[in-house]
């Protein structure tokens, strides 16, 4: 496609929305910022949107995905991944650090960063990797949305669970974030012993069960509470979890995050269906836990919504259980999920606009980005609230080819998704020639 790059963009009467409220309006972007938000605007920009009943969301941030770049780019690349992201709606993504290299270093997250600067559709920014030698990395390195710690489930030399390597972590006195990986190592390893013959993906779930995530997420919370860190427990998944955070008289700086499997799929239904493409770090747990979680969401105990995203090949996947790798895609499909559960009465629009754009601003002190508000960024996605849509392989635009909600039926698709200003997708259609930037992080 041509430069699409629009130094004014109005939007006419749209449903603008928040996480406070849904009301008609208009918004007019100049130089990738929003300079006004007001019931009428006077048409006076270079280009001009009105079309009925669209609504205009803050950009999607998935605080939570693997894009596989550098050393696994079979899989996926930072620009495949953040090419299905804004055809999903997402404007930002975070992305973890258990690529080829790991970026434990501060030229392993830069050199990721510049990749993205010359290839993500989308803005970016690069989490650093704890192991058990690089302390002074980790703190050495600047804007970066925390730091990664893989209590359990390590990929590579960055499993960190003794004391003797995490409490200098968090003792280290900074307000940059942690964000855990939540399962106990030891008793995953057991139970793996176990289990090591049985061709079962169930057995799955008596490997890494809820006793390991609960003993983890009691023993972490514990560790940042005492030392009066900020810590991040990432894709959540049980209910006990929920009820030992929910139950806490006081949370510190603690927030959880969700991923939509582990909401909207369970055990043994999405077993017995997809077997090994069900696979996931934590995995998906029975019904009773998606429940706990959804409830969870709704309640405030979980913060946001991140999708895990984590791509393999078809062929991988299809390997039986015991050699299929654990992950699976979200990334594109997230926000329609979510929007479908809004139209079905589960939730409504503005819990979607709280838990996808403004609490992952405010858990990870993301400038300018969230909200659709005078002076800040132009990240927007344009939403046709009532139009549906089967999820067919066919039409992923994920590397991995692939997703674990096929054939489900969506209500609610962004039409449109605008990345500081610059149109980058509209119904199926990508323009690729101006690329996203890196995501500020206030600390």
């Amino acid at each position: 496609m041509g430069r699409v790059s629009q130094e004014s963009i109005l939007f006419k009467k749209v449903l603008i929305v928040s996480s406070q409220e849904t009301k008609e309006g208009d918004v007019l972007v100049e130089n990738g910022k929003i300079t006004k938000v007001s019931p009428f605007i006077k048409p006076h920009a270079s280009l001009i949107i009105e079309e009925s009943g669209l609504a205009l969301f803050p950009g999607i941030i998935d605080t939570h995905v693997h894009f596989r770049e550098p050393g696994l780019e079979k899989k996926e690349t930072i620009y495949s991944g953040s090419k299905a992201g804004v055809s999903g709606g997402v404007t930002s993504f975070f992305e973890m650090p258990n690529t080829n290299p790991l970026a434990v270093t501060v030229a392993t997250v830069e050199a990721k960063k510049k990749i993205a600067s010359e290839t993500s559709l989308s803005n970016y920014n690069f989490f650093i990797g704890a192991n058990k030698e690089n302390l002074e990395e980790l703190y050495k390195i600047e804007n970066v949305p925390g730091i990664k710690i893989f209590v359990g489930s390590s990929t590579g030399n960055m499993l960190v669970d003794t004391d003797e390597h995490l409490l200098p972590i968090f003792q280290k006195k900074s307000n940059r974030l942690i964000a855990i990986h939540s399962e106990d190592e030891a008793q995953v390893r057991r139970n793996a012993d176990i289990y090591k013959d049985s061709n079962d993906v169930k057995d799955f779930l008596k490997i890494r069960t809820v006793e390991a995530a609960l003993s983890s997420t009691k023993r972490m919370v514990a560790m940042a509470l005492k030392t009066h860190r900020r810590l991040h427990v990432c894709h959540l998944t049980t209910q006990e979890e929920a009820e030992f955070l929910a139950a806490l008289a006081d949370r510190g700086s603690v927030t959880t995050e969700v991923s939509p499997q582990h909401l909207f799929l369970w055990a043994p239904d999405i077993y017995d269906k997809i077997g090994t493409f069900a696979q996931i770090n934590p995995p998906i747990r029975e019904k009773r836990h998606a429940d706990a979680l959804w409830k969870a969401l709704k309640s405030g105990v979980i913060q946001s919504v991140g999708t895990d995203h984590a791509p393999h090949r078809i062929s991988e996947k299809e390997n039986r259980f015991g050699r299929a790798p654990s992950g699976m895609p979200g990334i594109e499909h997230s926000f329609s999920l979510l929007l479908t559960q809004a139209a079905q009465g589960r939730c409504n629009y503005n819990d979607i606009a709280k838990w996808m754009c403004e609490a992952p601003t405010s858990v990870y002190n993301i400038e300018n980005k969230g909200f659709i508000k005078e002076g800040y960024d132009a990240d927007l996605v344009l939403v046709d609230l009532q139009k549906k849509k089967r999820i067919e392989r066919k039409d992923i635009v994920s590397k991995c080819g692939w997703s674990a909600f096929e054939g489900w039926e969506v209500t609610g698709v962004p039409i449109a998704t605008f990345v500081n200003g610059n149109l980058v997708y509209r119904e199926g259609d990508f323009f690729e020639n101006i690329k996203g930037k890196e995501v500020k992080i206030k600390e």
